[in-house]
C-alpha cells in the first residue's frame, strides 16, 4: 500500500481524477494498526478502480490540518477533490468494503 509522502503527491492524486480513499495513521496509534492489514486487502483488491492510500499524521501534519483529521485512525473517501464519506475509528472490513464500493 502507497503512502502519500507530500502535498506534490496528494495534489497529483487529486489531478488524476481517478476515486482515492486516505486512511490517516500514526505508527504508534494501536488501532491504526489494527485496522492496517483490512485496508491493505481493500487496496490490493480494488487497485484498479479506486487509489487507497496511507498519511502519516506525524509526517503529513499539514494534509492532516487540511481534512481536520481529530482523531486517528480516520478514512476519507474522496472522488473528484470531495469528501464523500469518513469513518473514525476502527470499522469492519465489511462496513468499509460497502464504502470503497459505493465510491467506484
Amino acid at each position: 500500500m502507497k503512502a502519500i509522502k507530500s502535498n506534490k503527491e496528494f495534489n497529483d492524486l487529486v489531478q488524476s481524477g481517478k476515486p482515492f480513499v486516505l486512511d490517516f495513521y500514526a505508527d504508534w496509534c494501536g488501532p491504526c494498526q489494527v485496522l492496517l492489514p483490512v485496508v491493505e486487502k481493500l487496496s490490493t483488491e480494488f487497485k484498479d478502480q479506486v487509489e487507497i492510500l496511507k498519511v502519516n499524521i506525524d509526517e503529513q501534519r499539514e494534509l492532516a490540518a487540511k481534512f481536520k483529521v481529530k482523531s486517528i485512525p480516520s478514512i476519507f473517501f474522496l472522488k473528484e477533490n470531495k469528501v464523500y464519506d469518513t469513518v473514525n475509528g476502527v470499522a469492519s472490513e465489511s462496513a468499509l468494503r460497502k464504502k470503497v464500493e459505493a465510491l467506484i
